[in-house]
């Protein structure tokens, strides 16, 4: 199994369009050691031949020219992205959706029906795309294991989280299960396991079991403090208040990764541009090192 990050910033990216905190305005000028980075996603395959894609970022045009796997010369119009998974409707994770829409067939794609419900009233993407290539919906089952076709090698898990459901929602500040859910990818010949959650706002009893089970967790790295959005007068909510458990401070992402197994490999996604762990030389990307915690950039590939 191998898993290609095509994406590892938060919503808006890094460099942020806007955006001149330390961070963004560093890397402009190159006074900042940092990677810019396009909003999260990820791609998991098990035999280098058929990939699944998690999340369609605003930038997935971008990320599928990086990685040419994506795009073989099999045919005048071909892709290797056989199914998309979404896990929560953010508009970060599903604004690619339009990008991709020349393609030949229906999307195959795999999501709650909470998150289906988001994109069909409260943004209408699934109603957009029915007049282009159309989507073939499937389930995802918050319990038990499930397969994808033309996906052979990997087997899914998925559960719910504790987060927040979109803006747009409803449903905002009102969280039913399935609005946003954590993935176990496994391996179908060694049984080997990754988590992937890039929005946890809370480590329920179920989620930390599934992180101890795992032996890499590819999880939440949006904000370092809880307030950090507040602070920098960019926000007025908590990191938790929106849906992600921050790394530092009393219960944070680090206490918990710090009580993993130590064979365990430790990997933070989704990450936002405000945060100092961008900065390759900052205290508090040492800190993480000191803790065998890894900042995952775009690019980077996990084999298992």
């Amino acid at each position: 199994m191998k898993i290609r990050v095509l994406g590892s910033a938060a919503g808006g990216g890094f460099p942020q369009w806007n955006c001149n905190c330390r961070n963004c305005d560093g890397v402009r000028r190159g006074t900042v050691r940092a990677r810019a980075r396009t909003q999260s996603s990820i791609a998991v395959s098990g035999d280098d031949e058929n990939w699944v894609l998690f999340n369609a970022s605003p930038d997935v045009l971008q990320q599928v020219r990086s990685f040419p796997a994506l795009q073989p010369g099999r045919a005048l119009r071909d892709t290797a992205i056989r199914a998309i998974v979404l896990i929560d409707a953010q508009i970060d994770h599903t604004t690619g959706l339009l990008m991709l829409r020349e393609h030949r067939s229906p999307h195959q794609l795999w999501c709650t029906a909470e998150v289906r419900e988001d994109l069909s009233a409260g943004n209408p993407l699934f109603g957009v795309l029915g007049h282009y290539c159309g989507i073939d919906w499937h389930d995802v089952p918050l319990a038990g294991r499930f397969d994808i076709a033309g996906a052979p090698g990997v087997a899914f898990e998925a559960l719910p989280l504790t987060s927040n459901a979109p803006p747009y929602s409803p449903h905002r500040d009102q969280p039913r299960p399935g609005d946003n859910i954590g993935v176990t990818l496994v391996d179908a010949k060694s049984g080997r396991r990754v988590f992937y959650a890039p929005g946890l706002g809370e480590m329920e009893p179920h989620v930390w079991a599934a992180m101890q089970a795992a032996d890499c967790v590819l999880v939440d790295g949006t904000l370092w403090t809880d307030d950090e959005m507040i602070r920098l007068g960019a926000s007025q909510k908590t990191s938790r208040a929106m849906g992600h458990l921050p790394q530092s401070g009393p219960g944070g992402m680090i206490e918990w990764l710090d009580r993993l197994p130590a064979t365990t490999r430790k990997v933070l996604i989704h990450i936002n541009n405000t945060n100092p762990i961008l900065d390759e030389d900052s205290a508090e990307r040492a800190a993480l090192a000191a803790h065998g915690i890894e900042v995952s950039w775009d690019g980077m590939e996990l084999s298992f």
